[in-house]
């Protein structure tokens, strides 16, 4: 399994597992995660990450059900894709390792702000990761762990505790894979 987050921060408490550290948004993550799977071959994706939400608590888990890409109003004409499920036996292992975590639509925008009105947690780089991996028929699933509320400032941002639910959740979920 390979774990991909937007950050070296983010991957810094990852063990046991292969990482790959995409970038920031959903352009860079779904550019980079595509040329890390033509190289890397994995067998399985877990992209992970903190994020903001609207109701749930800093430090609440969430698994994604769908990435939806909020950047575009809508099918911008043609078949531009704006919407990406996770693959079904993944987020099944991944809810069972984690029976507290809410499963959720993430919506993906590459401006904090931009996923607003589409979804109940805001983060920049789900759609890509699991764009590319749908693409490249790799299984992923999408974890995101809660460091601030969609209304919350900058200065209530609870960084610190999103990372170490983010570090428990990855070790649960690996394990779970893995069995």
């Amino acid at each position: 399994m390979l774990v991909i987050a937007a950050t070296r921060e983010e991957l810094a408490l990852v063990e046991g597992a292969e990482t790959f550290c995409c970038g920031i948004g959903p352009v860079e993550a779904a550019l980079s995660t595509a040329g890390a799977i033509h190289t890397r071959r994995p067998d399985a994706i877990l992209h992970i990450g903190i994020a903001g939400a609207r109701a749930i608590e800093p430090g609440g888990l969430v698994l994604g059900r769908e990435a939806i890409y909020c950047d575009l109003p809508g099918r911008a004409g043609g078949p531009t894709k704006t919407h990406e499920v996770p693959d079904p036996g993944l987020l099944a292992a991944a809810s069972a390792a984690l029976p507290g975590a809410h499963v959720l639509t993430i919506g993906t925008s590459a401006r904090m702000g931009g996923a607003h009105d589409r979804a109940e947690v805001e983060a920049m780089e789900g759609f890509g990761v699991l764009r590319a991996a749908a693409d490249a028929r790799v299984p992923a699933v999408e974890l995101r762990a809660i460091s601030n509320t969609f209304d919350g400032d900058r200065a209530s941002w609870r960084i610190d505790d999103a990372l170490a639910a983010l570090a428990h959740a990855v070790a649960a979920i690996v394990e779970a894979v893995r069995a």
